[in-house]
C-alpha cells in the first residue's frame, strides 16, 4: 500500500547544526537557511566579529539557540583543540564541512609543502571534525554529514591544482564513510560546487585577470560561457540544497556527489 502523499515542508525544529566556513559566502547562506528552517546553528570560521554579527540576525522563532566558534583551519593543531573542546559539551545532528579554499595555481606552481598544507586544511579538518561529531550521531541514531566539495573533483580546473587533488580525497573518503554509517541512520553526501557569486570567486577571478593582463569582466564572461544557465549561482540556492540534504526527505540519499553548477559539468 502506498503511503499517503503529504505536502513537503522542511522543518529542522530541535535539530542542531555545525557549519564550517560560515562567516561569508556559501557557508553563511547555508547557516541562514538552516536557521530559517528551525535549526539551532553553530557557525564556525576565523572572524569572530563576522560570526557574532551573523548569529545576532538569525531567526529564533522556534526557540533556537545559536552560537559561534572562532577557528583557524590553517592551523590544524589549534583547530583540533577547539573542536575537541566544542564537542565536550555539544552534540550535533547536522554537520556541514566547509573550509576556505587553498591558494590557486597550477601543478607546476606547487611543491610538496603546498600539498601538505592543503591536505591539513581540506582533508584533515573534515575527517577530524566528523570523527568528533559521529559519537553523538551514532548514539542518537541520526545524523546528516554534508561535505562541501567542487566540480573540479570530476573535471579538474588547471589553476586549482591543490583543490582538485585534496577535495577528490574528501569525496572518496565520504563515499567510504557512507557505507559504514548507514546502519546508524546517518547519511554522508558531497555537494560539488560550480561558480557562485562569492568573495572567493571574485578573489580568484581578480588574480586571474591580473596574471593574464585582461579585464575582470573578460574573465567572468569566459567562465559564464561554460555555464548553460548563463549566470553565477546565488549562495541562497546553495542553502536550499543543503537544507534539503539535512532534512528527513533526504534519508535515502547517501554516498552521493551532487553537482550544483548550473549545468557546467559535461561528464555524467
Amino acid at each position: 500500500m502506498l503511503k499517503q502523499i503529504t505536502k513537503m515542508k522542511i522543518s529542522l525544529h530541535n535539530k542542531k547544526a555545525l557549519i564550517g566556513g560560515s562567516s561569508r559566502g556559501i557557508g553563511r547562506a547555508i547557516a541562514q537557511q538552516l536557521a530559517a528552517s528551525g535549526a539551532s546553528v553553530t557557525v564556525m570560521a576565523r572572524s569572530g566579529d563576522q560570526l557574532r554579527s551573523l548569529i545576532s540576525n538569525l531567526p529564533t522563532d522556534n526557540g533556537q539557540q545559536h552560537q559561534y566558534l572562532a577557528v583557524d583551519y590553517s592551523d590544524f593543531d589549534t583547530y583540533k583543540k577547539s573542536i575537541v573542546t566544542y564537542f565536550k559539551t555539544n552534540t550535533v545532528d547536522i554537520l556541514v564541512n566547509n573550509t576556505q579554499g587553498p591558494s590557486a595555481g597550477s601543478a607546476l606552481d606547487k611543491n610538496i609543502d603546498d600539498y601538505q598544507q592543503a591536505f591539513d586544511l581540506l582533508f584533515k579538518t573534515v575527517v577530524f571534525t566528523t570523527e568528533q561529531a559521529l559519537e553523538g550521531m551514532i548514539s542518537q541514531k541520526y545524523g546528516r554529514i554534508i561535505n562541501i566539495a567542487s566540480v573540479s573533483v570530476k573535471e579538474p580546473l588547471s589553476y586549482l591544482a591543490l583543490s582538485n587533488s585534496i577535495r577528490a580525497a574528501v569525496v572518496t573518503w565520504s563515499k567510504t564513510l557512507a557505507s559504514d554509517i548507514g546502519k546508524y541512520n546517518i547519511t554522508a553526501n558531497c555537494t560539488l560546487t560550480g561558480y557562485f557569486n562569492t568573495d572567493r570567486l571574485k578573489e580568484l577571478n581578480g588574480a586571474k585577470a591580473k596574471s593574464l593582463g585582461i579585464p575582470l569582466t573578460e574573465v567572468e564572461n569566459q567562465m559564464l560561457a561554460h555555464v548553460p544557465v548563463g549566470r553565477f549561482g546565488d549562495p541562497t540556492e546553495y542553502g536550499h540544497l543543503v537544507t534539503f540534504l539535512a532534512s528527513e526527505y533526504a534519508s535515502f540519499i547517501t554516498g552521493s556527489n551532487i553537482p550544483i553548477d548550473g549545468g557546467m559539468l559535461k561528464s555524467l
